[in-house]
């Protein structure tokens, strides 16, 4: 939120509303009850002036009797409604809540990696928890809260009237001085709400990112760095958090005084026209719990104001992420991939850079990979060899060129229809926090466990899960952290084989393997190749001896192609690279 932006937003409003249409039915049932629940709520002043004149001027016991039963049964009725009230408000918000969650969750994992590099993951996990919690807040308690209050101050206003109408001018005469504090002071602390959670965010970040490298944290004993940068940024989150607690205070401290002033105005007031005869004491009395019901109700909607200045700034916050589209989407109308078996890829005129000030990663590629063929992509590092291949399942889209697959162009064709014919294994094979049975049954989780069992074993990765005392319902941890690199290489690549997938990108497929690992998924990669168009990144040169074409990358161009007999031979690029590696 800026200071340019009107005082008066009702942006979280107009977002959150149509949310709620689909939750009619308990959204009429709890109106209905704080209708009737704020009903009795306003009778209980002329009720208790009945009262107090039965008790100091008729001097009847038995009518404060039956006024005293009449009150009991209408709390018994109103705390009924209440609960059926509060019941229905809070799981309408809960659920209202939780699908914005999955729907801010699920539209961040459209998002190409180039978000994703721009934000820490920390950032994003505060959005979907802290900022989701406070907009909550908003949809449950205080929505309820926030209707009930406006009732009280429209029927206390409309009811001191009828009472009086010249001590209700003496009462709302500290009106405008309320409101006008409420609006200056609400608008400072939406923008300070927004400083925290932009702060808590940061926070956030800093820990999820030693918390993921936390063994590279402990490796360079940079534990008490760390904590000391995650100080820091709390320490910024915190002092951002007591100028709203001051700011907050203020805004009660000021609207106390002055809206139980006026009440002390009034209590002024009424007593003389009591003395005067004017007025009874119950009809004081009366006045006075409506003088109380108006100034609570101001002070309540102040505080409610203020809370709903956080929720602002939450609601923007997610919002935002909501209404940004992804650049890597569908088109309109998306082409359909009809050819079945090892598709040709093309890239045609390719260049790309990851930004418009950052230099080019890939330039001016011409290439044909054709159906079934193993191309080793080589080269220095920063060559462009990961890039060229992240552009083939559309982690990005060229910048200039056009990339074809099956002779079409892969943005005219569905994200999900490319990318389920395309198989990845990563360098750094991450795992996720399951077993191995769900870590392999990722690449299609309809597979059966003896499909499962059948891809670790063509992966090499069998002969180490039977050996593990849960076998195949291990849990690998966080990132696999359980398992060695090797053993998460194995389980990686038998999750890409369960897929059978037409392409195969094997980014240092065989890196963190021992010597016997490493010939053993070298021939299984050999064999699940057959019938694949298969795209190697290598750095060792003698593990993509075997692929029919080698392409030798330098500053995102290529420089060198042919197989590695012939390129070894060429006293080129490859031949001073593979040289060096045999030293």
């Amino acid at each position: 939120m800026t200071d340019s932006e009107p005082k008066f937003s009702l942006f979280a409003v107009r977002r959150l509303v149509p949310r709620l249409r689909p939750h009619r039915g308990p959204l009429i049932g709890a109106t209905i009850c704080l209708l009737f629940a704020t009903g009795i709520g306003l009778a209980f002043p002329l009720v208790v002036r009945y009262l107090m004149d039965a008790a100091f001027v008729e001097r009847s016991a038995e009518r404060l009797g039956r006024i005293a039963l009449w009150l009991l049964g209408l709390f018994t009725i109103q705390g009924v409604l209440n609960f059926w009230e509060t019941y229905w408000l809070g799981a309408t918000g809960e659920r209202v809540v939780a699908r914005l969650r999955t729907d801010l969750f699920a539209h961040l994992l459209t998002f190409s990696p180039g978000f994703h590099s721009l934000r820490t993951s920390g950032e994003l996990t505060s959005r979907l928890a802290s900022d989701c919690t406070t907009i909550q807040s908003v949809m449950g308690y205080q929505m309820a809260e926030l209707a009930r209050q406006i009732l009280y101050l429209v029927g206390s206003l409309t009811l001191l009237t009828f009472l009086h109408w010249q001590l209700m001018l003496t009462t709302l005469a500290v009106a405008p001085l309320v409101v006008l504090t409420g609006f200056a002071l609400g608008r400072v602390l939406r923008r300070r709400s927004t400083e925290v959670q932009d702060s808590l965010a940061d926070a956030h970040g800093v820990a999820d990112e030693a918390f993921g490298q936390v063994e590279i944290v402990q490796s360079f004993v940079r534990e008490d760095w760390e904590s000391s940068r995650y100080t820091e940024r709390i320490e910024q989150a915190l002092d951002s958090a007591i100028v709203r607690a001051l700011v907050r205070a203020w805004l009660f401290g000021v609207l106390t005084v002055v809206a139980f002033g006026g009440i002390v105005l009034v209590l002024w007031q009424g007593g003389r026209l009591v003395v005067a005869g004017v007025i009874t004491a119950g009809q004081l009395v009366s006045f006075l719990l409506y003088a109380f019901q108006l100034a609570a109700a101001i002070t309540a909607l102040a505080s409610l104001w203020s809370s709903y200045q956080e929720a602002q700034g939450a609601a923007k916050r997610v919002f935002e992420i909501l209404d940004d589209e992804p650049t890597i989407r569908d088109p309109e109308h998306p082409a359909a991939l009809d050819a079945d078996g090892p598709p040709r890829i093309e890239f045609a005129g390719v260049s790309f850079r990851y930004g418009d000030e950052e230099p080019w990663a890939l330039r001016e590629i011409d290439v044909v990979i054709e159906p079934g063929e193993v191309v080793a992509l080589v080269g220095p590092s920063g060559a462009g060899k990961t890039t060229f291949a992240s552009l083939v399942p559309r982690f990005w889209d060229p910048t200039e060129g056009t990339i074809r697959v099956h002779g079409v162009d892969v943005r005219g064709v569905s994200v999900s229809e490319l990318r389920r014919r395309i198989g990845i294994v990563p360098q750094d094979h991450p795992l996720f926090a399951g077993t191995i049975q769900e870590n392999i049954a990722y690449g299609r989780s309809e597979a059966t466990h003896e499909e499962v069992v059948e891809a670790a074993r063509a992966a090499h990765a069998e002969e180490f899960i039977v050996r593990l005392p849960a076998g195949y319902e291990t849990v690998v941890g966080q990132r696999g952290v359980r398992l060695s690199g090797g053993q998460r290489q194995r389980i990686a690549i038998a999750r890409v084989l369960l897929k059978e997938p037409e392409v195969l990108i094997l980014d240092e497929a065989t890196s963190g393997l021992d010597a016997e690992s490493e010939t053993l998924v070298e021939k299984a990669l050999e064999r699940v190749a057959v019938g694949r168009t298969t795209v190697i990144i290598a750095h060792r040169l003698r593990t993509v001896q075997r692929a029919d074409r080698l392409l030798v990358l330098d500053a995102g161009r290529i420089v060198e192609q042919g197989t590695h007999d012939e390129l070894a031979t060429a006293g080129g690029l490859y031949a001073r690279l593979y040289r060096s590696q045999r030293l």
